[in-house]
């Protein structure tokens, strides 16, 4: 793919994802599934809270418009609402303008289908073409020219529908909240609220610049502080859009998403809700935490990289959880995409269920010290064919001999080569990182 990479077309704005481009998206989709198909189509969109955000949605509606379509507007909402939406609201597809976790010069589109999960390949394939100008679509004319609604009762659904997914009470419970001034800003604190926790939130007053700015899933330093000094039982961490959660328990210490989907395997396979007794985890999670689900006789199987491979991989085997260690985690008996708040509530019922702590939760897991180096390239698919990569790669599995892992790929949506290594110690572990990261940068 030339523009779309594992969570959709995403770029500098106006740079490496222009507004011209997102015009030309919205052309295509509208006309796609509705002039194309002698009829009106019916597209609901979406968007976080970066400025760029209000200039790209304006852009993708005047192309469906132009092309056909009606547009159902969300406003801002997290890309899981999306989701819910376009299949709670039978609508042809979703539109999502979102960089996720990147800072608030990004921005980026997600395409969903009818369905409630990502765009057909296929169709992506022709979205690029149209953007390159290998064909012409007309234009809608008179009455087929399309029109926008202000549809905030679809947002009011998608957290009703949050809140109804929670057959418990959180009355006494304190929790902590860091909304990444994103998406999950106007959303997750009503949800508590109404299932009766003392919620304490912070990074909730979006701005369109401090977007994930030392907040949020990438920067959980200023949660587990809250958490420690308000004495709460337990922190919850979103991303720009809301899509990935990691959790803090009541010491301050990080539980991320590999612990999450230890956790509520465990519980999902106690209780038979374990399609399987399967989980389905990323090539990326912890050693330690693949020994844990061996030890508590619960089978995995690896994917590549994305929630967009995990989903994939839980569709085509009828698996029921599946997700990332970023903290994508997707509750397939509920949704079909990674969900923070739907999350953060999974972990919820299985803190009250079990009454037990996270931290007590958690407790069987021994991660692995893990080291992750990211190194800029300018081909990320040339360096990853290197065969001095491939070298020093087998040294470090022999010197690791089982007793850890090394990973090295490329970024699906960042112009990176990611060196991953798990050790038994800290220090092995960052010492061969280095090493295979100096070779990465010296074939870059």
């Amino acid at each position: 793919m030339k523009y779309f990479g594992t969570d959709g077309f995403r770029g500098r704005a106006n740079e490496g994802l222009n507004v011209d481009q997102a015009f030309k998206i919205g052309r295509f989709v509208g006309w796609h599934y509705g002039l194309d198909q002698g009829r009106k189509a019916r597209i609901v969109i979406g968007k976080d809270t970066r400025r760029s955000s209000y200039m790209f949605e304006s852009a993708i509606i005047a192309g469906l418009v132009a092309s056909g379509a009606d547009v159902y507007m969300l406003h801002v909402i997290p890309t899981p609402g999306v989701c819910y939406e376009v299949v709670d609201g039978s609508f042809d597809c979703g539109i999502m303008i979102s960089a996720s976790h990147n800072p608030y010069t990004d921005n980026g589109i997600k395409l969903v289908n009818r369905e409630g999960y990502k765009m057909e390949e296929e169709v992506l394939e022709q979205i690029e073409a149209y953007i390159d100008d290998e064909f012409e679509i007309p234009l809608a004319t008179a009455n087929q020219i399309g029109c926008t609604v202000d549809y905030m009762q679809g947002r009011n659904r998608y957290i009703a529908h949050l809140i109804s997914s929670a057959n418990f009470s959180l009355q006494g419970v304190k929790v902590g909240l860091d909304c990444a001034n994103g998406a999950a800003s106007s959303v997750a604190k009503p949800v508590f609220d109404a299932l009766g926790a003392d919620v304490r939130v912070i990074s909730n007053a979006p701005d369109g610049f401090n977007i994930n700015v030392d907040c949020g899933s990438t920067h959980i330093e200023r949660l587990q502080r809250l958490v420690v000094e308000q004495g709460l039982d337990v922190g919850f961490a979103y991303d720009g859009d809301a899509d990935r959660c990691l959790a803090v328990d009541e010491n301050g210490h990080v539980v991320d998403g590999d612990l999450i989907l230890y956790i509520c395997g465990k519980y999902l396979n106690k209780h038979g809700r374990l399609s399987g007794g399967t989980v389905v985890p990323t090539v990326m999670s912890n050693f330690g935490f693949l020994k844990a689900l061996d030890i508590a006789s619960l089978n995995y199987v690896t994917t590549a990289v994305g929630d967009k491979n995990v989903f994939a991989c839980m569709r085509e085997n009828g698996y029921s959880l599946g997700g990332e260690q970023s903290g994508h985690i997707i509750f397939g008996d509920i949704e079909k995409t990674g969900d923070g708040i739907m999350t953060s509530l999974r972990v919820m019922e299985v803190m009250r269920a079990e009454r037990e702590t996270l931290s007590e939760l958690v407790r069987p897991v021994r991660l692995y010290p893990q080291t992750l180096v990211n190194v800029t390239v300018e081909d990320r698919d040339g360096v990853m064919a290197s065969e001095a990569i491939a070298q020093a790669v087998a040294e470090a599995e022999e010197r690791l001999a089982g007793n850890g892992r090394i990973l090295v790929r490329a970024s699906g949506t960042e112009p990176l080569v990611r060196v991953m290594v798990e050790a038994e110690t800290e220090g092995e572990a960052s010492e061969i990182a280095a090493a295979v990261a100096d070779v990465v940068r010296s074939v870059a």
